[in-house]
């Protein structure tokens, strides 16, 4: 027990020194994702052995994991993107999905790639809405057509795999069973989810947000108290916590409105981003087997293979968009859609815990996912910069 209160220091401390680093003017500006982990594995047993990924922090760790699913459920407005841009992402998505099943079930016969292929094939076709959303922001895009048709396809890039993850490849139980708890989360999950929406026209809302204000902060407690119960009754059910997770933060945008959901949106983000999701991805870093990247001279190729696949299985479907996109728009909205690195993350996470996955392996897939946040996106932004933004 000692131990635990220098260890979250040091943890804090480094959550704290990440987004510093990534203000520093230079020409390539990391994110603040990839420097949490990059210092969780400077920190962690891989490299200088100064924390452990266990005990306390380790549960740090999982509340890290539930709230960032939390946000990023919230991140999606379905009235925004309600109509051809969802639509068009289901049908996208699924294409991408169907693509990487078929490319990871290849590479793994030939030995190239020796990752279970239905899991590396998810972890492919996400995309991180959560990182893409601060980008288009501050470029002005969020609002556009061009934002909507990305953050469709980021929510969709989100919520699919994580139905896969908890529905399809980890089951506690018979089918029989599995199939029961699933229907039965589901039904529990639309009724919450209609009794938000009724709420949004309730005087009540207007009434609770007055206590933002003060020391109740019982909008802030309700979102919380949702989250838990979610995740607690995904778990019950033989499901995984972060689709429980991932729909409170769903639910609780249908519930919201106006500059006092904005305001509570804001709190929100504070406790996450300032506290748990830090030490999710610090931790992801003290976990990270770093030796797996010279274990084999096969890894670097692995690396630059996965991270050729997640372009390639999000810009088959183009297609879909050949009507709504223009010439310009359609390599950046490959790169943007090919940025996937927390779910890559938290999908290796499960995969390792759930003895689905080897450690070297997951390392592999995470690597690829740095990849792309690191180079993706700059690509994207610079194409727009360079083809189709006017200033």
């Amino acid at each position: 027990m000692e131990a635990y209160p220098s260890e979250l220091l040091l943890i804090v401390f480094v959550g704290m020194l990440a987004p510093l680093l990534a203000e520093i003017p230079t020409g390539f500006r990391l994110p603040v994702v990839v420097l949490e982990i990059v210092l969780g594995i400077v920190i962690g047993p891989q490299a200088f052995h100064l924390a452990n990924p266990d005990g306390m922090i380790a549960m740090l760790g999982e509340l890290g994991l539930a709230f960032l699913l939390f946000l990023v459920g919230l991140e999606i407005d379905f009235d925004k993107i309600r109509g051809k841009p969802l639509s068009l992402a289901v049908g996208s998505w699924f294409i991408t999905f169907l693509l990487a099943i078929v490319c990871m079930f290849f590479f793994n016969v030939i030995g190239l790639i020796q990752s279970p292929p239905l899991l590396a094939a998810t972890a492919l076709s996400t995309t991180a809405l959560g990182i893409l959303a601060p980008i288009l922001r501050d470029r002005g895009e969020l609002n556009t057509d061009f934002g909507k048709y990305i953050v469709a396809t980021a929510a969709v890039g989100e919520f699919g795999p994580l139905v896969i993850i908890s529905l399809l490849l980890i089951t506690t139980h018979d089918t029989f069973l599995h199939t029961l708890f699933i229907v039965t989360f589901i039904i529990i999950s639309l009724a919450v989810a209609n009794i938000a929406l009724h709420m949004r026209s309730s005087p009540l809302l207007d009434k609770l947000a007055h206590t933002m204000q003060s020391s109740g902060q019982l909008p802030v407690r309700i979102c919380i108290l949702l989250q838990v119960l979610l995740a607690t009754l995904a778990a019950k059910f033989g499901l995984n916590i972060v689709l429980g997770a991932f729909t409170a933060g769903m639910v609780v945008r249908l519930a919201i409105k106006g500059t006092e959901g904005e305001l509570l949106q804001h709190k929100l983000d504070a406790i996450g981003y300032g506290f748990l999701i830090p030490i999710f991805f610090i931790v992801a870093g003290m976990k990270f087997e770093l030796s797996a990247l010279w274990s084999t001279p096969l890894a670097p190729i692995q690396i630059a293979l996965l991270s050729g696949l997640l372009v390639l299985v999000r810009g088959v479907p183009l297609f879909f968009y050949k009507h709504e996109l223009t010439a310009e728009e359609k390599i950046p909205f490959i790169f943007y859609s090919a940025t996937g690195l927390p779910l890559i993350v938290i999908i290796s996470e499960i995969g390792v815990s759930s003895g689905l996955m080897p450690p070297d392996r997951a390392s592999i897939l995470v690597s690829a996912g740095v990849v792309s946040v690191l180079l993706f996106p700059v690509l994207a932004v610079k194409l727009r910069a360079k083809f189709s933004l006017p200033w």
